[in-house]
């Protein structure tokens, strides 16, 4: 009884707000219109292959922690270098070589050369073919349709005479 001396109640004022709708629905709640549940309470229980799988593992580390360093016995460790073969030693002293002969060139042995350059000029033909296509190009584009002649156009059709449409219509 002390102990609830103790305890102070919360004043109306540090009591948390509740709406007013919320809190009418709250008092006229009816209780009776709620059904009746009985609550089942199920306790599962680790199957027999659990409880095995669960005390070999505790096994192990049992067996981990109470392991003595000392039964060990001391083993030297023996490193093995993998060397490339006679193919690939040769391969790369000749791609060394090839650089080394690149590197130490020696410019001053080589001879003074002068560079000639050549002018093909085309051929009379190629000219004289080039020089007939720009005519023709000229005489199309300064082309006067003014200095033609007008000319008529007489159409001779010669009818066929009636015997030879006889003839036709009896075939």
């Amino acid at each position: 009884m002390a102990d609830q001396q103790d305890v102070q109640t919360p004043k109306l004022e540090d009591l948390p707000k509740v709406a007013e709708n919320l809190k009418s629905q709250l008092e006229h709640f009816n209780t009776g219109a709620l059904k009746d549940v009985e609550t089942q309470e199920k306790v599962v229980l680790p199957t027999a292959e659990e409880m095995a799988t669960e005390k070999a593992v505790e096994t192990v580390l049992k067996g981990i922690e109470d392991f003595d360093p000392s039964v060990l016995k001391h083993t030297e460790t023996q490193e093995k270098v993998v060397l490339p073969d006679a193919e690939a030693v040769q391969q790369e002293k000749t791609q060394q070589n090839l650089l080394h002969g690149v590197e130490s060139f020696d410019k001053s042995a080589l001879k003074p050369t002068d560079t000639v350059e050549k002018i093909i000029l085309p051929a009379t033909e190629d000219i004289a073919q080039e020089k007939g296509q720009q005519q023709l190009r000229e005489g199309i584009e300064t082309f006067d349709p003014a200095n033609l002649k007008h000319a008529e156009t007489q159409e001779k059709n010669p009818l066929p005479t009636k015997e030879a449409i006889e003839q036709e219509k009896q075939n």
